[in-house]
């Protein structure tokens, strides 16, 4: 295997981390290869990140101190106590048979994230991983610790439950000293049993101390909910050093029921009694429902209307009548105001839309000044398309309910959200509500499932029995919230002697997030808004995330109003790594036009203006894999029928660094861009999971690659006009990429960060980089089909 050098990731020493193999099937060599990846660990003193491994005797604003309250065997409980953060029950439990459940508030949408959560209770508990189950998403037995979201399932989701097992496994060893009458110091654990040193004979089992019952023990919990709530004991959790578990690359439990279908899926859920919804909204934009013809359907047994304001639904026993009974429903819509503009003039709008909020959001220096005293100025503009969730499947949701408790069933991201939604819409107390969290067809973001449940919900309050709602292809790609639409507009000045003087990023687009990333306000829901609830109406975006060190630098972004104030199918919401796709796109292409109207290769030029040293490492470490060569002023050959270029991008993402060296196929005839081969360098602090690391890369390169090259939502000033996938196509299978390449940058003293989101911000930029290193055209406007690309190269 080879390791970059010490100076490629500028560290003082460079090792491959040594596990003990405690896990059948699991050995060092599973740690340290798989599918072309490389593992760098790196024992980084010089880091001023705070570790993982953090001290219990630190201070947590506005929490009680932790008591020592069940520690003895008297006081274990066989009665649980109530679900609350500050309670150890409420975060992990002992089995009569001395297996381990942790109960996790969010959930795993595919990166192995149960895995690795199972891998740090293990780990502090000291038993094997195949003894814990994770319980996740479920509002009665977990808390709400945000959902997925911002990719921080590690980086925060774990804290809490790393520090309750370790507070058990103190409780633990407290419990058998008092049984066996041995001082803690003397007692070693191994799997869950507790012997005496030198006298393995003497012991006893988690099991036989507190199996089945309760800790009865109080947590600090730090008075916060969703992605920030946290909590510790007395105990201190075990340094990096000490770890056997954690950093195996132990296989994910969810490929075979999802390839085989035998297992829970939403769409599968059923309750006795349960009727089949379909909502039926407006065909053209705004348009409103004057008149329902509800005879149009006394044909369809059983079918009926749920109509209040401007929601309109259809019920019937079974669901094949419920789909006859929305199609055949005759309904009078008012006409459409054409809220939007000519799907080719988007853009335009975009420039031309009254300013809603300016945010500066990093300045340096005098960025006016400088770009009037550059000797040449380089200026770009960069486009970004709607872009729909277009999960694998529309939204399902079950909703029952009844005068004393009501259920739901959703494939939210954010189950306890959900919960407090529905709770609201409905206006009852949130602890009447629970959401039970199943597995849907994908989200990333708030795709359709939030609005799923919440028509659920308000449908079985309106019928007076469990209702289940399903999307068709139609409601879940035409209906899902949108990824905005941007332009970015780029500026910089270069001075005689080559350098970069001035530096101005501005983003202008539609916001981030006109409904909140959440369903817990239901006037953020399409059935709150046809309700008549007012919209929130979002306004934020963001800036490039990178450590480039320009003398003077602005980084701004504006939000122009909404197309629709409400019930629109263009709203926009959270996507997968929110405006990251689109910044990106556009600063890590600019970036590249810097490097060559400077002469520099673009990697160098990267380095050079880089100051974060993990940023230099991770850019140096891509390189070296790819094999890089020097770009900038030598001529390529550009006269084949098929071109080959090369590019490179890199960012940040709330700690993350990732750079992706990209080499693309270019079809001059057709203008297919095929990604032939990525090389992704990725560094997330402490790595628990190396193989479930690897493969949460290459999903999310592969879903930013099919955004890049395909995704655009299509539009009439009246309607949405993508409704299926020819409408809305996406990547398929001849357009994967043939290798991916991984280097994942192990350091286990800096704190985890998040790893769902980071990979897909760089993959646009490092295509769009690779094609005009291979066309020597840029092309500045997602994606890059092969009509814009025929039509882009049929002018050179």
């Amino acid at each position: 295997m080879h390791n970059p050098s010490n100076s490629d990731v500028n560290t003082s020493e460079v090792t491959t981390t040594n596990h003990s193999d405690k896990l059948s099937g699991t050995s060092r060599r599973d740690f340290l290869s798989a599918a072309g990846a490389l593992v760098v660990s790196v024992a980084s003193g010089g880091v001023s990140t705070q570790a993982f491994a953090q001290s219990a005797s630190a201070t947590m604003a506005g929490s009680a101190s932790a008591t020592a309250v069940g520690t003895t065997l008297a006081t274990i409980s066989a009665i649980k106590p109530a679900l609350k953060a500050d309670e150890l029950d409420s975060w992990v439990a002992i089995q009569p048979d001395g297996s381990v459940v942790a109960y996790y508030g969010k959930v795993d949408l595919g990166q192995s994230l149960e895995v690795a959560i199972g891998q740090i209770v293990a780990e502090e508990l000291d038993v094997s991983y195949r003894k814990v189950k994770i319980v996740m998403g479920n509002t009665a037995s977990s808390l709400n610790q945000g959902g997925a979201s911002s990719a921080l399932g590690i980086q925060a989701g774990a804290k809490p439950l790393r520090n309750a097992a370790a507070e058990a496994r103190r409780i633990l060893l407290n419990l058998a000293s008092e049984k066996l009458g041995v001082p803690v110091a003397n007692l070693v654990v191994d799997d869950g049993e507790i012997s005496v040193k030198g006298n393995s004979a003497q012991k006893v089992t988690y099991a036989e101390l507190i199996g089945g019952k309760y800790f009865n023990s109080k947590v600090e919990w730090n008075k916060r909910i969703g992605n920030p709530l946290d909590v510790k004991g007395l105990a201190k959790p075990k340094s990096p050093s000490e770890y056997k578990v954690v950093g195996l690359s132990i296989p994910r439990n969810d490929v075979a029921w999802k390839v085989f279908g035998t297992s829970g899926n939403i769409a599968d859920v059923k309750v006795p009694g349960m009727l089949h919804a379909r909502v039926i909204r407006t065909p053209v934009a705004g348009g409103l429902a004057e008149k329902v013809d509800e005879a149009s359907i006394k044909h369809i047994a059983g079918a009926r209307v749920v109509r209040e304001k401007n929601f309109l639904a259809v019920v019937a026993e079974r669901e094949w009548d419920a789909v006859r009974a929305a199609k055949e429903l005759k309904v009078t819509w008012s006409a459409s105001p054409k809220p939007f503009p000519e799907f080719e003039k988007l853009h335009a709008h975009i420039r031309q839309a009254p300013t809603r909020k300016r945010t500066e959001e990093q300045k340096t220096g005098d960025v006016t000044a400088a770009l009037k005293s550059g000797v040449k100025v380089v200026e770009a503009e960069y486009l970004w398309p709607f872009q729909s969730h277009a999960s694998m499947g529309p939204a399902s949701a079950v909703a029952d309910v009844k005068a004393d408790k009501i259920t739901i069933w959703t494939g939210s991201q954010k189950p306890h959200y959900a919960r407090d939604g529905v709770a609201a819409l409905l206006k009852v107390p949130v602890d009447k509500v629970e959401a039970i969290w199943v597995q849907g067809p994908g989200s990333y973001g708030r795709n359709d499932a939030g609005d799923a449940v919440m028509d659920a919900a308000f449908i079985s309050s309106k019928v007076g029995q469990p209702v289940r709602v399903q999307g068709m292809r139609h409601d879940g790609t035409a209906w899902d919230p949108k990824a905005p639409a941007s332009v970015h507009r780029a500026r910089a000045a270069i001075d005689a002697d080559g350098k970069v003087v001035a530096y101005d990023f501005t983003t202008r687009a539609f916001s981030r997030a006109t409904i909140d990333s959440n369903e817990s306000d239901p006037r953020d829901s399409l059935v709150g808004m046809e309700l008549g609830l007012p919209p929130k109406g979002g306004i934020t975006f963001g800036i490039p995330e990178e450590s480039y060190a320009f003398d003077n630098k602005l980084l701004a972004w504006e939000v122009i109003p909404d197309l629709i104030d409400s019930a629109s199918p263009m709203r926009t919401s959270h996507m997968r790594d929110p405006v990251g796709l689109q910044i990106q796109f556009a600063s890590e292409q600019f970036i590249d036009e810097l490097a060559y109207a400077t002469g520099e290769d673009p990697i160098a030029f990267r380095v050079k203006y880089a100051k974060a040293p993990r940023d230099i490492a991770v850019l140096k470490a891509a390189a070296e894999k790819a094999g890089w060569e020097p770009r900038g002023k030598a001529k390529r050959d550009r006269s084949g029928a098929v071109l080959t270029g090369r590019g490179i991008a890199y960012a940040q993402r709330a700690g993350t660094i990732v750079a992706v060296v990209a080499e693309i196929e270019v079809d001059r005839k057709t203008g297919r861009i095929w990604g032939r081969k990525f090389t992704v360098a990725h560094d997330c602090g402490l790595i628990v999971n190396p193989q479930g690391l690897r493969y949460t890369i290459e999903g999310g390169l592969v879903q930013a690659l099919s955004r890049t090259l395909y995704e655009e939502v299509q539009f009439s000033p009246d309607k949405v006009k993508s409704v299926d996938w020819n409408s809305y196509p996406i990547l398929e299978i001849k357009d994967t990429p043939e290798t991916i390449d991984i280097v994942l940058i192990n350091r286990p003293e800096a704190a985890p960060t998040g790893a769902g989101e980071a990979t897909c911000r760089v993959v646009p930029a490092a295509i769009a980089n690779a094609f005009f290193d291979a066309t020597g055209v840029r092309m500045r406007e997602a994606p890059l089909n092969p009509a814009r690309i025929k039509k882009l190269l049929s002018k050179t």
